[in-house]
C-alpha cells in the first residue's frame, strides 16, 4: 500500500455505554463491526455523513467476532448498502451472524450455567430479538490467511486470534498497521471491570500474536477497555499505548489465571456467594463487579479456566 488510507470510530449509542465500528476510508469503503440493530441508521449514517461519506458506499462489512454488540446491525448495514457489501466473519462465529438461537445456546453453556436466573434463557433470547436487525448468511467465511483487496493498491490481511470467542479476528491494514481486534484485547475488561474470553490459552495466544506478530502502530478496540489504574483507553491506540494495552492483558490473563486455578485445585464449592463457585477466585483478584450483569464476563472467563482444567486433566 503506497499511501495511508484514514481510519474513522463511529459511535453508536447503547445503554450505559456506547459501541464503536470504524470506518476504512478505502476505494472501496469498509466498516469494521456493527453494533446492534440501530447503530446503522442512528450512528453510522450521520457520523458518515459528517465527514463528506455515505453509508450507501460501504461495500465491506468486516466482522471481528459473532457477538451481538458486534454483529447486530450487520443485516441492517447491509440493506442499507443496497445489499451490495460483502459481510465477511470468521467460520467459527459465523452461526452467531446466521442464527439468533446460537447467542441463546452460547449463554446456555457458558455464564448461564452460574448465574441461577430461571428467566435467563428468556431474556436473552429477548436480548436477540430487540437488537440483532436480521439473520443473515456472510458473503465471505474466513478462517486466518486470507487478504481482502478493498480497491486500489489497499488490502486487509485477516488473522485469527480466538479466545475472547472461537471466531474473533483481526483485520490489519497492510503497509500501515493499523489493526482492528474488536474484543480480543481485554487489557483489565471494559464495564463490568473483569476481562471475559472463552478459551484462556488462544486469547493469550492471541495477544502475544498481536504483539510479536502484528505490531500495530495503530490499534482499534471494540470498546473503551479499562488499564490497571481503572481508567479507559480511547478505541483508537497509538504504538506506545497499544503496547502497553497488550502488556496489561497479559499480565491481567496471569493474574486472573492463576487465582482461577487455585480455586479449581481446591475444589469448587457452591456458596451464597454471587460469585459461586469461583467465590475464592474473586476474593483473591478483589473484584467486587457485579457478576451478573451482562455480558458477565466474570463466569465466562472462569468457565474458561474450568473447561480447560478439565482438558488437562
Amino acid at each position: 500500500m503506497s499511501h495511508s488510507v484514514n481510519v474513522h470510530p463511529l459511535f453508536s449509542p447503547w445503554g450505559r455505554f456506547g459501541l464503536y465500528s470504524f470506518f476504512i476510508d478505502a476505494p472501496e469503503p469498509a466498516i469494521v463491526d456493527t453494533g446492534i440493530a440501530s447503530s446503522p441508521a442512528e450512528g453510522m449514517a450521520p457520523a458518515l455523513e459528517a465527514i463528506g461519506r455515505r453509508i450507501e458506499d460501504v461495500r465491506w462489512i468486516l466482522l471481528t467476532h459473532g457477538h451481538i454488540d458486534h454483529i447486530g446491525g450487520a443485516h441492517a448495514l447491509w440493506e442499507l448498502t443496497g445489499r451490495r457489501a460483502k459481510v465477511v466473519i470468521h467460520e467459527a462465529d459465523a452461526p452467531m451472524l446466521r442464527s439468533r438461537r446460537a447467542h441463546v445456546e452460547e449463554y446456555l453453556a457458558g455464564r448461564g450455567r452460574y448465574l441461577g436466573d430461571p428467566g435467563g434463557e428468556a431474556k436473552v433470547a429477548a436480548a436477540t430479538q430487540a437488537v440483532i436487525s436480521g439473520e443473515m448468511e456472510p458473503s465471505l467465511l474466513v478462517n486466518g490467511g486470507e487478504t481482502l483487496s478493498l480497491g486500489g493498491d489497499v488490502t486487509v490481511s485477516v488473522h485469527a486470534i480466538p479466545g475472547h470467542t472461537p471466531g474473533s479476528v483481526a483485520y490489519s491494514l497492510d503497509g500501515q498497521r493499523s489493526v482492528f481486534v474488536g474484543d480480543a484485547v481485554q487489557v483489565h475488561g471494559a464495564a463490568n471491570g473483569f476481562p471475559g474470553y472463552t478459551d484462556p490459552a488462544a486469547y493469550r495466544a492471541g495477544l502475544e500474536y498481536v504483539r510479536d506478530e502484528l505490531r500495530p502502530r495503530h490499534l482499534y478496540l471494540g470498546h473503551p477497555y479499562r488499564r490497571a489504574d481503572g481508567i479507559p483507553y480511547g478505541v483508537g491506540l497509538d504504538a506506545a499505548q497499544a503496547q502497553e494495552a497488550l502488556t496489561q492483558s497479559l499480565e491481567a490473563e496471569s493474574r486472573v489465571g492463576a487465582a482461577a486455578c487455585d480455586c479449581l485445585r481446591n475444589g469448587l464449592r457452591e456458596t451464597q456467594s454471587p460469585y459461586s463457585p469461583f467465590s475464592p477466585a474473586a476474593e483473591e483478584l478483589g473484584y467486587t463487579g457485579d457478576p451478573a450483569l451482562e455480558p458477565s464476563p466474570f463466569f465466562t472467563s472462569m468457565h474458561g479456566y474450568r473447561t480447560q482444567h478439565h482438558q488437562n486433566s
